[in-house]
Order: C-alpha cells, then structure tokens, then sequence
C-alpha cells in the first residue's frame, strides 16, 4: 500500500498530559503473532487474529514515529506477539535509526528466533533487548510456554551476551506454584554476566486466567532473595517501571516491576502503538484511537496529531487497582504487545 504523505520535520509541542507527564517513550507491536504459547499470554488454543492487511506497514510505522519524534519521542521498543515473526524487522530498525531524534531502540523477545536474527539486529541499529524467559528447566518451558523451543530460547540468550547486548535485560513472571521455586536460580544468572534478571508481578489480560491466588508479589519475591543475598538499592529515575538492585560481587543486578501490587504510574513516560494502528495511552486501558484508519483515510500529520494529543489527554491518573481491573475489558496481552 502506497500511501502519499508529507513527514514533518518541525518541532511540535511535547506529549504532556493532564497530569504533568511528559511521554518519550513509545512502545510498537508490530505483529499479533507468535510462535510460543505461554499460561499467561494467551490461550492454548490461541486468539484470533486480524487479517494481515489490517496491520500497519512498515511504511504506515516509520510516518508515525517520524511525526511522535517530532513530538519528543527518542526512545522506541519493539513488541509483538514476537516481534522477529514479522519478515524483515531489521529493515524497519534500520529505518527508525535514521530518524535523528530516536536515541533509543530496544526490542522485546521471546527469544526463540534472536541466535538466528542477532548479526542483522546488530547491524541495523537495535541498542537494546529484553528477553522474555520464566524457567531454566527444560521440561517446564514446555508447560508454561507450550512449545519446545528451550534451547532456542537459552542460544538467543548466549548469542544476545555475545553480540554486547548488555546489560540484557531478562523479563520472568513468578507464577504461584508454578516457577516460583526458581527465583533464586534467575538471581544466579546475574553473578558472573552482565544481566539484570526483571521478576514482573503477574498481571490480568483477557483470556489469562489470572487469579489472585497466582499473584507472587514483588516483597514475597524479594523476601526469598534477601535470605540469601543483601540487596543494595541502586538509583532510579522517576520514569523507571522497575526498581533495582545490586549484589556486592555480582556483574548484573536484580529488579522488580510490582504492577499489581506497587504501581508506578506517577512516572509513566510511555505510549502504545498496537500492530494494528491502535494507539494505547495505558497499558490497562481499553481507550483506544486507531491511526491506521485516519491514515488510509487520508489523514494529514496534523491531523494525525491531533488524534494522539486527544489520546495522551484522556489518559488517567493511574489504573485501576488490582481488585477491580481483572473484571475490566482489555485486550490479551498478545494484542497489546509487551
């Protein structure tokens, strides 16, 4: 799809909403699919998906990060489902580092393509990956993630080190009864690499069967840690979603991203821009603005704006708390992107 668009270069006014906020940060999912199936992601059976030229193009995405980094935007991440499902994702990252005032582009992944992917990640520009990985146990991968793509996943790991991906960020979700017996084994990784292993409260999207009672909390999670280890509290910004901390003698560090039960969201920076077009302002929202129709409507870039400053100034204070915003629609998470 061809689609005739002037791109800005002027500087437009900063995405501040109404309480003070200013937004940098955008997160784009750039597929619905993916090649795992994990407990707290999706269903088994899977969800359905919108066809594939409801997607955005990579053309439709470069215009839109384009006219958000006029808006301040420089940091930008890349989602899926996986995003290395989507065919030739190094060429939109090479793309998006030739926008001058992107500073930052990381991706998150589940790993399973990175060994195969990492030399064109690196050479198309990507600074930085988050990979998603909830157990070191073989045969426990297959049960959370319902595939048997282990050792994909720890060669991508290996691979993401090798290429200086560091420090590699490590996304685990502590399940109750589930993997919670790992956290220390997690921890392990960190003494001897540059990883900082991220323990992410579980947390409620449609069709996740979350239950309270599976919730593992970021104090339960860091009173297993501190048995064994001191935990020194490092620096955080006021934009930080998680909250870190260094072991004396290890290279990496641990931290903790308490959504459920410790929310951050006085400090939220951060815009979503789903696979097909949607914008998000909150990850728990289910306000949403589609600019993928504006744009094959013929939309202007002002007009364009217009919708995301709309979007930016509906977002809300903070979400909703735990007791309530599991019975809340939103998406799947697989939808929104991680």
């Amino acid at each position: 799809m061809s689609i005739s668009h002037n791109v800005t270069s002027q500087t437009r006014p900063p995405l501040i909403d109404t309480f003070g906020r200013t937004h940098d940060y955008l997160r784009i999912s750039v597929t619905e699919r993916c090649n795992l199936r994990c407990v707290y992601c999706m269903p088994a059976e899977g969800i359905d998906l919108v066809p594939r030229a409801a997607i955005l193009s990579f053309e439709e995405i470069i215009r839109l990060v384009n006219l958000f980094a006029s808006m301040g935007i420089n940091k930008i991440r890349l989602t899926g489902g996986e995003p290395l499902i989507r065919k030739a994702l190094p060429t939109l990252i090479s793309k998006i580092r030739k926008i001058p005032q992107i500073k930052t582009i990381a991706m998150t992944t589940n790993g399973v393509l990175l060994s195969k992917n990492i030399d064109a990640l690196k050479s198309a520009g990507l600074d930085k990956i988050n990979l998603s990985l909830d157990t070191l146990r073989e045969e426990r991968f297959e049960k959370i993630a319902r595939r048997q793509n282990f050792s994909d996943v720890m060669a991508g790991l290996h691979k993401s080190l090798e290429k200086g991906f560091t420090p590699l960020k490590i996304n685990m979700v502590p399940l109750l009864g589930v993997n919670d017996d790992e956290i220390l084994d997690f921890v392990a990784l960190a003494k001897d690499k540059p990883i900082d292993i991220r323990f992410i409260e579980f947390m409620p999207f449609d069709q996740n069967q979350w239950r309270e009672e599976k919730l593992f909390t970021y104090k339960q999670m860091q009173e297993i840690i501190s048995k064994k280890y001191h935990l020194i509290a490092s620096d955080r910004s006021p934009n930080d979603v998680a909250t870190t901390y260094n072991i004396d003698g290890f290279i990496g560090s641990v931290s903790f991203i308490s959504s459920m039960t410790n929310s951050f969201c006085s400090g939220c920076n951060r815009i979503r821009l789903l696979a097909d077009g949607a914008i998000k302002n909150c990850l728990f929202s289910n306000n949403e603005i589609s600019l993928r129709d504006a744009m094959r409507q013929g939309a202007t870039d002002d007009d364009l704006e217009m919708l995301i400053r709309t979007s930016i100034k509906k977002k809300k204070e903070a979400h909703d708390p735990m007791a309530t915003l599991h019975k809340l629609p939103n998406r799947s998470m697989i939808k929104i992107g991680g």
